[in-house]
């Protein structure tokens, strides 16, 4: 039998700062179908599942040293190099 309907799957990356670059947390987020089902929060260190496919992932991908250095890495390569470029929009008047 074909399928129907629409099917719905998102990564979310997001950096949260706190005084600047004092404190900086790094969340990403996979959803599928309005569904959190898997999440990497910097301040955690590390994958956790909500749901029985995020909890088989999170297991998979903490398991690899490779992944979690990069995930780890996220918060300066992603959030702080680019803390000028997000800074600049949210302080700017209008």
């Amino acid at each position: 039998a074909a399928l129907t309907g629409v099917f719905q799957e998102m990564a979310k990356g997001e950096c949260h700062f706190t005084n600047g670059t004092e404190k900086v947390r790094y969340v990403l987020r996979y959803i599928y179908n309005r569904v959190q089902y898997v999440m990497f929060d910097s301040d955690v260190g590390h994958f956790v599942g909500f749901t029985r496919l995020g909890e088989m992932n999170a297991e998979r991908w903490n398991s690899d040293p490779a992944e979690m250095e990069y995930r780890r890495g996220e918060v300066d390569r992603y959030c702080r190099h680019n803390y000028g470029i997000y800074a600049h929009f949210a302080t700017v008047e209008r």
